[in-house]
């Protein structure tokens, strides 16, 4: 993608990978908007940042997400970049009962939120001279984790949602990356300082400048072996890989 020049709007930008993006794009110069659920949390990151602004906005609300579009398309007419990043990442055990309104929120978040935010700026951005959606998914999309198996279904569907979005924009304006974080080393669900985790910085790096290729697919280093999944080989490399994590869990 264009890394200057652009107006950019970044969902679930207050902390981790969102703030992250945020704040090397508004380095670049470009006119970044951030949208958060917490007003102070969107506040402190704009404080940090002078000549960043902010919406307060909640991904898991349709009419909160239409009014935003509203505001986005009347304040800043020439926005042409959307990063989808909000995201939540709760437990869960697939052996036995699972919580239905966890679930749904993870689906409302993690998968509709993406798809109902480009809905309602899709026309909008088909009208710049050149556009690009970025879709935040996961290595979990390619490799799940089973003790966050809805988050890794959800995450996986945007993966398809993401291949197929892009097809059918194909032919206009708009481009389309996705972003498939490793295990990096924010809040998202706790921030241990694990030495498994890949620092953020580090992440922010390498993204940023993948972004800046014609690469549809945006995967550091460290999640490369995640995405090169060994087809009919999965299954043992999913039982292993979960095998590993039980022997040595995830801090939370």
């Amino acid at each position: 993608m264009q890394m200057t020049g652009n107006t950019i709007f970044i969902t679930g930008a207050t902390s981790g990978i969102g703030r992250g993006l945020a704040e090397r794009f508004h380095a670049l110069g470009n006119k970044v908007i951030i949208a958060g659920r917490r007003q102070a949390l969107l506040d402190e990151v704009v404080a940090a940042n002078p000549g960043m602004e902010a919406v307060q906005m909640d991904i898991t609300d349709p009419a909160s997400i239409a009014q935003t579009a509203e505001t986005l398309i009347r304040d800043y007419p020439t926005l042409n970049v959307l990063v989808n990043n909000a995201g939540i990442m709760p437990f869960d055990d697939a052996s036995g009962v699972v919580d239905d309104t966890v679930s749904q929120a993870i689906l409302t978040t993690n998968l509709l939120g993406p798809i109902r935010m480009t809905s309602a700026l899709i026309e909008h951005l088909k009208r710049q001279p050149q556009a690009t959606i970025i879709n935040n998914t996961s290595v979990l999309a390619y490799v799940p984790l089973a003790v966050t198996a809805v988050y890794s279904a959800s995450k996986a569907a945007l993966h398809s949602y993401t291949l197929s979005q892009r097809f059918m924009l194909r032919e206009t304006s708009v481009r389309v990356q996705e972003i498939a974080p490793p295990w990096v080393n924010t809040d998202l669900i706790k921030k241990s300082d694990d030495p498994r985790a890949m620092p953020l910085d580090a992440f922010i790096d390498q993204t940023m400048a993948g972004l800046a290729t014609d690469a549809e697919e945006v995967v550091v280093e460290a999640a490369r072996g995640f995405r090169n999944n060994p087809g009919s080989g999965e299954h043992q490399l999913v039982t292993d890989f979960n095998a590993a994590l039980i022997a040595n869990p995830i801090p939370v």
